[in-house]
């Protein structure tokens, strides 16, 4: 931040991308990810990577970002493939597939040291990299923070199955294509009190991601099953969950620190899936409480 100069705080229902960088990071497969990397950074925080969830993009992470970024951490925001501003590439979407995109932007960035915050299938492309890129993770991650989201079980039986029933079959474009119906439709997915900015922005983001790519991720996290390759990580873990998470319940949730040796969980009451919407701040606090457990010097 400048100095003498307060920082320029948005309403949290403004998701535009703060100012920064613009790049484009190029997959091994072709898959073009737009990402933003922004904030001056100061040279005693460390930067801030943030994947997004399934059929997202990085304005969700934007009421997350403008507070770190106030507080002098470098923030980097990107697309997931398929989503956004982003390409799919030639390769199906897989979470391996994710976990490898995430491990190219960060040898595209060469951060030297990092934290790395997900949320719901950007938790699932953390877990992925951190499984399959180990030698990175330990060498640059200095904390992870996994938001509402799950290693295992989506393809369980009862409530786990709602979202992979109600919001990727194909029925269901038509209403959610109508603002006021299909606020009301994701509306489900945020706990108590959400902005109608953010609802209504969860609602677009669903409907301008295209069908393929919704259907490819959902059975993706479908299969997943990423615990044996967790409980190789040794990088300081907290786990976070909204008491009303109706996407992915929450026993599968706490079930990640049974996978990460050491990890915590903190469970926000009142808050549903959406947490970087809902409760930025406490989201922050965990991420900057992460940040701060080493210095960049180590």
């Amino acid at each position: 931040m400048t100095a003498g100069r307060p920082p320029v705080v948005l309403p949290d229902g403004d998701l535009s991308l703060p100012a920064g960088d613009e790049l484009v990071v190029t997959t091994d497969d072709g898959a073009r990810l737009a990402v933003t990397v922004a904030g001056a950074g100061d040279g005693d925080l460390l930067p801030i990577v943030l994947p997004h969830c399934w059929t997202g993009t990085r304005a969700v992470w934007v009421p997350v970002a403008r507070r770190l970024i106030d507080a002098g951490h470098r923030v980097v925001l990107y697309d997931q493939r398929g989503h956004g501003a982003s390409g799919a590439g030639r390769s199906p979407v897989t979470i391996e597939r994710l976990g490898d995109d995430l491990a190219a932007v960060l040898a595209h960035l060469d951060l030297p040291e990092l934290v790395l915050a997900g949320h719901s299938m950007g938790g699932m492309t953390v877990m992925s990299f951190a499984c399959r890129h180990g030698d990175l993770l330990h060498e640059r991650v200095r904390g992870v923070v996994l938001a509402a989201t799950a290693a295992h079980g989506l393809s369980a039986a009862g409530r786990d199955r709602f979202w992979r029933i109600a919001l990727w079959r194909s029925w269901i474009e038509r209403p959610m294509a109508r603002p006021r119906l299909g606020r009301l439709l994701v509306r489900g997915t945020f706990g108590t009190r959400p902005l109608r900015a953010h609802v209504e922005a969860t609602r677009r983001m669903f409907v301008d991601t295209p069908a393929d790519v919704r259907r490819e991720c959902a059975e993706a996290m479908s299969a997943m099953d990423l615990r044996a390759g967790l409980r190789a990580v040794e990088v300081p873990t907290t786990v976070l969950l909204g008491r009303r998470d109706a996407l992915i319940v929450n026993h599968l949730t706490r079930a990640i620190a049974e996978s990460v040796r050491g990890a915590g969980v903190v469970e926000l009451s009142g808050a549903g899936h959406m947490l970087p919407f809902e409760r930025p701040d406490e989201v922050v606090a965990q991420i900057r409480r992460a940040a701060s457990a080493v210095s960049p010097s180590g």
